[in-house]
């Protein structure tokens, strides 16, 4: 009778072992205030945010780490192993986006993310624009700062500004809202307002416009051809008279004096 073949048992142990690691790793999940999905954090500026990132389905105890971005958030000793904590104390405006992971030290590919959602009203500056000539152009930017994003709109002298074309010209990002103004004239003298009005308010920043009379150029070659012009005739005129003052003061000393009788 054919016998079959069969492995020692020393060399069966380790494969099972192998095979069953992934199953133990992959069945541990990580949850952040009792939610096992990655979430969007809404809040304000001011607010105290804590995050509790505990291990489900773990048959051992596991070490836990923070991240915000990229970055590791140090931890104390008694804060590591499966259920850690952190809070973010007073959220503020420049947290918006940032995200708060939670990861598995053992396999960091067992994670969980809280992005923050920082909502605040709008937030204008701006600087006014130096005096400017007729027939230049120029540029008013207003920077805002919202979340949500505002709608904006620009005002001449509290009156909604009409945006002709050629003459008028929008630049609008999540932070900038700029008016450009084509060949300004002295019609364009006035007050300019940014406003931007989200649901959670609303600002508004002005700036100050001056359209100056323009300044006559002249054509600088001109400039230097005229005076040159005019250093040569003043040298021709000297060396003419030094030329003049010379005959007669050689002719006056070629003439014989007259001798007394």
């Amino acid at each position: 009778m054919a016998q079959k073949s069969r492995l020692p048992a020393p060399y069966g142990v380790p494969v099972l072992a192998v095979l069953l690691l992934p199953c133990l790793v992959t069945g541990v999940e990580l949850a952040i205030n009792n939610s096992s999905d990655n979430q969007i954090l809404s809040t304000k500026p001011g607010r105290e945010e804590s995050l509790w990132c505990t291990v489900r389905n773990n048959s051992r105890a596991e070490e836990l780490r923070w991240y915000r971005g990229d970055r590791t958030v140090n931890l104390k000793d008694g804060n590591k192993m499966n259920t850690t904590n952190i809070c973010i104390l007073p959220v503020s405006k420049s947290d918006n986006g940032i995200s708060f992971t939670c990861k598995l030290v053992r396999n960091e590919s067992i994670q969980i993310s809280v992005t923050l959602d920082v909502q605040f009203p709008p937030l204008l500056t701006g600087e006014d624009p130096p005096p400017v000539e007729e027939k230049n152009d120029v540029k008013l930017t207003c920077h805002v700062n919202s979340n949500p994003q505002a709608e904006m709109v620009w005002y001449k002298d509290n009156s909604p500004l009409t945006l002709k074309r050629g003459r008028y010209q929008i630049h609008h990002t999540s932070e900038v809202f700029q008016l450009t103004i084509k060949k300004v004239d002295k019609s364009d003298n006035g007050t300019y307002t940014c406003e931007a009005k989200s649901v959670l308010g609303e600002m508004r920043k002005e700036f100050h416009l001056t359209v100056e009379d323009r300044k006559p150029v002249f054509p600088l070659e001109a400039i230097i051809a005229a005076i040159v012009v005019v250093l040569l005739t003043v040298i021709f005129g000297i060396v003419a008279r030094r030329e003049k003052i010379f005959k007669c003061s050689k002719k006056t000393k070629e003439t014989p004096s007259e001798t007394a009788l």
